[in-house]
């Protein structure tokens, strides 16, 4: 019977899980960062950089990420067509409206190890505009990854409870008025 446990262990060890990751209101690099140790399979006890055992990535709501400061203006994205004058630079606003899911992708591509493994794991790779998944891949699906960043809630989505639970930073003395 030892036997049968330890090829359902290695089963598991090997097999190639499904994980799921949502990037609403969350940063690229650390979207990139979480999911490419799930690709690599650095997760995994079981690891070398030569062993290809990672696993699949879903990475929904790639419409909705953010960027902090004021990236959306500032941050260019460069390529070069190979030939004379074909220099193109396009701001991260003006590519997120052309493809929604092409920052996230960029994002974990420059992070993969630059080898001929790298599109191999980008084909693990899944990414999702909205929360939308076919079924065939909803019904593969494992785990859900932690955000890197937690959400914080926006002021509506409080009770009047909550509100009212908040502490007070300051209380105004009953003489004071405002201008």
């Amino acid at each position: 019977m030892a036997s049968y446990s330890r090829a359902a262990q290695q089963w598991a060890t090997f097999g190639r899980a499904w994980y799921l990751l949502d990037a609403k209101m969350q940063p690229p690099g650390k979207l990139a960062a979480a999911t490419v140790i799930r690709l690599e399979g650095r997760h995994k006890p079981i690891y070398h950089a030569l062993n290809d055992c990672g696993d699949h990535v879903v990475i929904i709501n790639t419409r909705h990420i953010a960027f902090s400061g004021n990236k959306w203006e500032q941050k260019v994205y460069s390529s070069h067509t190979g030939y004379p004058g074909g220099f193109k630079q396009v701001t991260a606003t003006q590519l997120h409206l052309k493809d929604p899911t092409a920052i996230v992708k960029l994002a974990v591509y420059r992070m993969l190890p630059k080898n001929l493994q790298r599109r191999t794991l980008m084909q693990r790779l899944h990414l999702f505009p909205e929360d939308v998944i076919p079924e065939d891949i909803e019904k593969n699906l494992l785990q859900e990854i932690p955000q890197p960043r937690a959400v914080p809630k926006r002021l509506d989505e409080y009770t009047p409870e909550e509100i009212a639970a908040f502490p007070k930073v300051w209380t105004p003395p009953k003489d004071f008025r405002r201008k």
